[in-house]
């Protein structure tokens, strides 16, 4: 046994009372012991005080010096295990040091030991009090008979009883108040029983035996002709309801459902009827409104708690119920005299049905009340069902005049506390609405459908019921039968039916079983199809009833299977098209609306809000690939910059309001309508940039700007709520950056420099909620995580056009200082201050100078950074695909020698780093399919059948024997198929462009020097394969030369191209000869292919239309990766969703593999073939070699998704593993599913739009 000094005692003793006398209210507030333990138990989490109570630091300096020196050691034994590669979250470490702490020796011996010294303290505590309580005794019972005298007139308070009386309660007790509750006692007598039975502590009376005597009496005594008594009955009911464990709660509540169960079944109670409706003031309503509300209200809290207990306490409550709901009065009289059921009550005290969403929202009750539904009470369903169709008839029949006059009378009558027989059946529609719609979530729940009615011949299936649902949203009254003012739309059919509806959408499975169907779609549109017809949508169709069906069209359309429907209709394949498909009509309505081509809602003030409803639609649909391509004929764009420009002109001229003008109110909310919908049509403007080709669709508003502007302000907005809830623009930037006027507009706007602000501040002060749990001796990773988003946000940016816009023909600052209060705010400036620190000023001002001084020593340290920048510094160094060249790790080594690689520090590269592959020339004679490939180009067939015989043979070869491809083989073919396509005009996609400059022409001419670095490494990586000579970077400066002399006849102004790789793969494939490889491309430029594979072809050139050339887009952009994101939807999905969880777009890695020809990504003979195929076998080629890169890669992707790091791994790594050949085949299927759509629009990127 521990012992105690007497001084530790005493203060032991000063500290409980202390902590004892700060929670006295809370604890003497307490209903029971139970009560006052639970209080004590959660005393941190409800007292804000609790820390700085002194026995609570008693106990926590307790544990400290008994444990803390284990917990450090197990959290340092983690922190070496993280080290070594093992990698866990903060919240995985806590469970285990707290596991491993809980079961260890030393923990037990603490708490035996704390518990020992607390009994000694607690016992001495008790002895004192009973001493006192002897001394004090007569007073006591002087206070204590006070008290028993005035539980009679205590209003039933329970608040101490359960400390002071927990002893006095006894069975003969109980017995007495059951003989005074007796009808035949005096009035007084019988409310002081009730009364003391209310004062009772509710766990004494459950102990009693007589319990359950006690439980069935008050339930006869409910039907008592004295309100006041019935009432205190409610409210001992009510009280234990609050207070006492389930099984007691349990008896009380099936007591009460089975005594309405009774009262409603019996004929002899005054129920009214539909005809007389119900009068709230008649005090029996009153009563029995009381025990229906009392019974709802323990209905929504049981959930809460009944998991906790035996399933047969749950199933009984819910039986109970339903069997109470399902009571039904003889129906063979008129409607009018029908006696109201219980359901009726229910729904005037919950109209909404709250209790059985509560009651379906966990599986543990759910699956009982969809068993008993099933089995026993499926006429609940039923009569629901048959409500809402009687209702709906009721709209159809009513004039809308009619229903609104009702509407108006129900206003008037709620004053007197009313309710008329057709309000009690909406109230009741509104209950079985919600209920109805509670239930489809759920696969058991729809599986009661189809539901057979005595008023239909056939049954009502789950379309039947949601078309029902959907038609409501325009055929029912907008004006609700009841409720205030305040709750007008709350209540409304309309918005109850779509309120049910995007529930619904919500729930996928059930989207796809019960709303995806042509007939309910088909009910949506119906308004929209009369409108465009010119009719009248339907009776009662206002604004509000289209806006309502736009909100359920933008949730459809927001989700995959959704958005198919409305694109293609059910039957998809189906070669029948009896009407245009959902999204066709949505976008004829929507231009008409933003057009004002539709005169029946013009000068409405709903209008702008039922154009901006349908825009949102049309939103959901143009913000997808696929999507756009049936939106385009449309030309969405043009109609909302046209009216954006509208409405900008109307806020510029909204004149200032004069301070003490009537007016100033009045123009302030016309000022904000305008800035709001001002504020919608651009954001309807920007979501065109969520895919290429919709970039190039805004590019052509001349909006760009004001978009991405507006992007800007809401993204600051966010930052400066949250700094974890920013707007989702990821995706949206990133596409907007990967065009060079993208990039000039994210420029201007701010938001480069808010990227890079943001960045230099994590860097400077890092982030002030960041956890750590440990810090580490020695940083590994590179970048600290709490930088990472900012770096990647700036990645995002750094596509390859945006490069050259935000960095090219600038020069570093430089300076000679640098103030600790400068920020950068360009990327110039970051490259000065981080990456080039080729001064003492730029090492200062990033490290202090005792760090700054080993900079000057000469010896490397290996570390994380050292590493990571030899890395760097040999990746950029070299060129090659992944078996080309050699990186040194990015991690060290675990032994004796961690980096064994040598640092690069200056030239010559070390030899260690090159690759031993070299490249071998394929004899033509070799092999035999070789031979019939090159046969074929002597034959003179019908041109169509001989260029399907070659792409037959081609794809032969690369299947089989890929590698024979290559050298002056693949040379020999190229030559001769595109000589031969070139001379057949069917073939050709542009006119033959006369060139006649020679060498001596072309030689004074000067290319960038971004061109003449390009030549020098293109040389230096020809010299590698061992397929250039010395002299050859004269020879391909010339070629270049030529190629831009060439291009410029056909260009409409000069600009910016930066190197031309696909020209410099050419020079190599041609072993440096540049005669052949500028007559080559003179020749290839005439085909389609070159628009697609030699870039700088079709670079603002006259062949494409005016308003692509003044965009800067070009069609790899526009159309290749458009159809790549298409395609990866369809094909890779995981991978697509990948990159929109990464805030980063499959079309800007693309555009970078396929404007360097996959140089540094795929080793020599792979570019060949891929240059060689795409030649071969068409430009469509092209996206399907990218998606089966992306397939190849899936894993990988979906890997680095996890860790954060998408972009920097596809921007960086190279694709091991991938060969052109290993994916023909699945190339071949995509082919056959989408070449005649991508041909078409790769052919069409010559013709204005319209």
């Amino acid at each position: 046994m521990a012992r105690v000094s007497g001084e530790d005692e005493a203060m032991l003793q000063a500290m409980l009372r202390q902590l004892f006398q700060s929670v006295k209210e809370k604890i003497t507030g307490a209903p029971s012991l139970e009560c006052a333990e639970e209080i004590l138990l959660h005393l941190e989490e409800t007292d804000e005080n609790f820390h700085n109570y002194e026995f609570v630091k008693y106990l926590r300096q307790y544990i400290c010096n008994t444990l803390g020196s284990m917990i450090e050691e197990e959290m340092e034994k983690w922190t070496s295990d993280q080290n070594q590669g093992e990698e866990f979250g903060y919240d995985t470490v806590v469970q285990h040091v707290t596991k491993r702490t809980q079961e260890s020796k030393e923990y037990k011996e603490m708490i035996q030991s704390l518990k020992n010294i607390m009994m000694i303290v607690v016992e001495s505590m008790i002895n004192k009090f009973e001493e006192d309580e002897i001394r004090s005794q007569e007073r006591q019972k002087k206070i204590q008979k006070e008290k028993s005298s005035s539980y009679c007139t205590d209003n039933c308070s329970d608040s101490d009883s359960s400390f002071n009386q927990s002893y006095k309660f006894c069975q003969g007790k109980l017995q007495l108040i059951l003989d005074q509750l007796d009808p035949g006692q005096p009035k007084e007598v019988r409310y002081e029983a009730l009364q003391t039975l209310c004062s009772a502590p509710p766990s004494d009376v459950l102990n009693c035996e007589n319990w359950t005597t006690l439980c069935e009496k008050l339930t006869v005594y409910l039907s008592d002709p004295d309100p006041v008594f019935s009432d205190r009955i409610l409210k001992f009911y009510a009280q234990t309801f609050t207070l006492s464990p389930l099984h007691m709660t349990k008896e009380i509540y099936t007591s009460l459902a089975k005594y309405l169960e009774l009262y409603f079944a019996s004929r002899e109670n005054h129920i009214p009827t539909l005809s007389t409706g119900i009068d709230i003031s008649n005090p029996n309503v009153t009563h029995l409104l009381k025990k229906i509300r009392l019974l709802n209200e323990y209905q929504k809290e049981a959930p809460s708690f009944w998991i906790r207990h035996p399933e047969k306490y749950m199933e009984e409550i819910v039986e109970s119920t339903l069997s109470l709901l399902s009571v039904k009065h003889d129906q063979s009289h008129l409607v009018s005299q029908k006696i109201l059921d219980p359901i009726y009550f229910l729904a005037l005290v919950d109209t909404k049905a709250v209790w059985f969403k509560k009651w379906m929202h966990a599986y543990y009750s759910r699956t009982a009340v969809l068993r008993l539904l099933e089995k026993k009470y499926k006429s609940l369903i039923t009569t629901a069902v048959q409500q809402c169709v009687q209702y709906f008839e009721l709209c159809e029949t009513m004039k809308g005049d009619e229903v609104l006059g009702h509407s108006k009378s129900c206003g008037i009558k709620q004053k007197t506390f009313y309710y008329s027989g057709q309000e009690l059946q909406y109230i009741y529609f509104i209950h079985s609405l919600s209920l109805l719609g509670r239930l489809l979530i759920y696969t058991q729940g729809r599986k009661l459908f189809p539901i057979k009615l005595k008023t239909r011949k056939d049954s009502v299936s789950l379309t039947d019921l949601l078309v029902l649902f959907t038609q409501l949203t325009y055929h029912s009254p907008t004006c609700p039968k009841m409720a205030s003012p305040g709750h007008l739309e709350n209540y409304s059919p309309a918005s109850m039916a779509t309120e049910v509806l995007c529930i619904l959408c919500d729930q996928k499975e059930c989207a796809i079983e019960c709303l995806y169907n042509n007939s309910v779609i088909e009910a949506l549109l119906q308004p929209i199809r009369n409108l465009m017809k010119g009719t009248k949508a339907a009776p009662n169709c206002s604004e509000t009833a289209l806006i309502h069906i736009a909100h359920i069209l933008a949730r459809i359309a927001s989700v995959e299977e959704g958005l198919t429907l409305l694109l293609y209709g059910e039957n998809m394949n189906s070669s029948e098209e009896k009407s245009p498909t959902g999204a066709h009509l949505i976008a004829q309505f929507s231009k008409k609306l933003l057009d004002e081509d539709i005169s029946i809602f013009s000068g409405s003030e709903m209008f702008p809000v039922v154009k901006g409803a349908f825009t949102s639609v049309c939103r959901q649909i143009y913000g997808t690939c696929e999507g756009l391509q049936v939106l385009i004929p449309y030309s969405l764009h043009e109609s909302i910059a046209k009216a954006w420009k509208k409405t900008s002109l109307l806020s510029e001229r909204i004149p200032t309001p004069v301070e003490g003008s009537d007016s100033v109110s009045l123009v302030s909310q016309e000022s904000q309508n305008i800035m709001a919908w001002e504020e919608n049509l651009l954001d309807d403007l920007l979501n065109f940039a969520a895919t290429p080709k919709g970039l190039l669709l805004l590019q052509r508003t001349g909006a760009i700007n004001e978009c991405v502007t507006f992007m800007f302000n809401q993204y600051a907005k966010k930052l400066q709520i949250s700094r974890h809830k920013k707007f989702d623009y990821g995706v949206l930037v990133t596409q907007v950056a990967s065009t060079a006027a993208g990039a000039v507009a994210l420029q201007n706007s701010g938001f480069v420099n808010a990227i890079i602000t943001e960045l230099w501040a994590n860097l400077e002060c890092g982030r002030d909620d960041v956890r750590v749990t440990h810090p580490r001796y020695t940083p590994v990773d590179p970048i600290d995580q709490s930088c990472q988003k900012s770096f990647l946000a700036l990645v995002n940016l750094l596509s390859y056009p945006a490069v050259f816009e935000l960095v090219g023909n600038q020069s570093l600052p430089n300076k000679a200082e640098y103030s600790l209060r400068e920020v950068p705010t360009s990327v110039i400036d970051i490259i000065d201050r981080l990456i080039i620190l080729n001064s003492e000023a730029k090492i200062r001002s990033l490290f202090n100078y005792e760090q700054s001084h080993i900079f000057g020593l000469r010896d490397f340290i290996i570390d994380s950074l050292s590493v990571e920048r030899n890395h760097v510094l040999v990746r950029i160094n070299l060129i090659g695909g992944p078996m080309e060249r050699i990186l040194p790790p990015r991690l060290l080594e675990k032994g004796n020698e961690p980096y064994p690689w040598p640092m690069f520090s200056s030239y010559p590269l070390p030899n260690c780093y090159l690759s031993d592959c070299v490249t071998r020339s394929t004899d033509l004679k070799q092999d035999s399919d070789l031979g019939k490939l090159l046969l074929c180009f002597k034959m003179s067939d019908k041109q169509t059948a001989w260029i399907e015989n070659c792409r037959r043979q081609f794809c032969k070869i690369m299947k089989a024997k890929p590698d024979i491809i290559s050298g002056g083989a693949l040379v020999e073919l190229l030559e001769k198929f595109v000589l031969h396509l070139s001379e057949s005009p069917s073939e050709c996609c542009f006119p033959s462009v006369e060139y006649t400059a020679t060498d001596a022409n072309v030689k004074n001419e000067n290319l960038s020097s971004v061109q003449q670095l390009g030549i020098k490494m293109t040389v230096r990586y020809g010299k590698f394969l061992n397929l250039l000579k010395d002299g050859a970077e004269n020879d391909l400066t010339l070629v270049l030369k030529h190629c831009e002399r060439f291009l410029k006849q056909q260009q409409a102004s000069r600009s910016h191209t930066g190197h031309d790789w696909f020209v410099s793969s050419l020079f190599i494939m041609m072993l440096g000869d540049k005669e052949k490889t500028f007559q080559f491309l003179q020749q290839f430029s005439r085909l389609l292919t070159s628009a697609f594979l030699w870039l700088p072809r079709l670079h603002i050139s006259r062949y494409l239309p005016v308003d692509t050339i003044e965009s800067g887009i070009h069609p790899v952009y526009f159309c290749s990766t458009h159809y790549i994101e298409m395609l990866l939807k369809a094909e890779v999905p995981l991978v697509f969703s990948a990159f929109h969880m990464s805030g980063f777009a499959p079309s800007q890695i693309c555009l970078q593999w396929i404007t360097q020809c996959f140089w540094n990504y795929l080793d020599w003979i792979e570019i060949c073939h891929y240059i060689a195929t795409c030649v071969f076998l068409g430009p469509d080629y092209q996206v399907y070699i990218c998606i089966a890169i992306f397939k190849h890669l899936q894993q990988d992707i979906l890997q680095h998704t996890q860790t954060q790091d998408l972009q920097v791994f596809l921007k960086e790594e190279a694709l091991h593993g991938f060969r052109v050949s290993d994916y023909f085949e699945y190339m071949e299927i995509l082919e056959q599913n989408y070449r005649p759509v991508l041909l078409r629009d790769m052919r069409n990127i010559r013709v204005q739009s319209t």
